[in-house]
């Protein structure tokens, strides 16, 4: 079961539209089908919001410490409400995958995502799901940085709201833990094609 959906980004008006914000869209948007509220929560660092259903609590967190130091806030929120790494859901951006294409996966490494690496040093544990959102790749290792920090084209934006919106359709399947189910409804679409396995 998932207890607690991290979405990645950066925090402020700079950046809000940028392709590193994947994760802030996708929890934006879950907030939003779920009728949760986000208020600030200094003490977790981040946004927070909170669902109640089946007897269980399901927390929503937007980090806003930036992206090099989201796992302070996650370990904060996972402390302090007892929520283990496999109960966490954490949305991301993803150069390895073009734009339009969603991939759900549970553990490996942070592939040089630094919002990933710090959740894995802060929670001592790989062990949590990730929902990667395509953004595609410019190519050049040496543009990376400027590429995510600058907003997707339109026709791009387009497909990665798209993937938001079939994720945001998964949550409940998402929450009672049908991972198998829900990869093979998100992974399907042959017309999202992976750059590299």
């Amino acid at each position: 079961m998932i207890r607690l959906i991290v979405g990645l980004g950066n925090p402020t008006t700079r950046y809000e539209g940028t392709r590193h914000n994947a994760g802030f869209w996708f929890v934006d948007a879950a907030a939003r089908s779920l009728g949760v509220v986000l208020r600030p929560e200094s003490r977790f660092m981040g946004v927070l919001g909170r669902r109640d259903e089946g007897g269980s609590a399901l927390w929503l967190l937007k980090p806003t410490t930036y992206m090099n130091r989201s796992g302070h806030s996650v370990l904060a929120v996972a402390a302090y409400f007892k929520i283990a790494p496999s109960e966490i859901l954490v949305a991301h951006d993803e150069l390895d995958l073009d734009a339009g294409a969603i991939r759900l996966k549970k553990g490996g490494g942070h592939g040089g995502h630094n919002g990933l690496r710090d959740i894995v040093a802060q929670l001592g544990s790989s062990d949590f799901y990730r929902l990667r959102f395509g953004i595609g790749h410019p190519g050049d290792r040496s543009r990376v940085v400027g590429y995510v920090l600058d907003n997707p084209g339109r026709a791009d934006r387009t497909l990665i709201d798209g993937c938001v919106e079939r994720s945001v359709q998964e949550l409940r399947a998402l929450r009672s833990g049908e991972f198998a189910a829900v990869m093979n409804r998100l992974h399907a679409d042959p017309a999202r094609i992976e750059k590299k396995g």
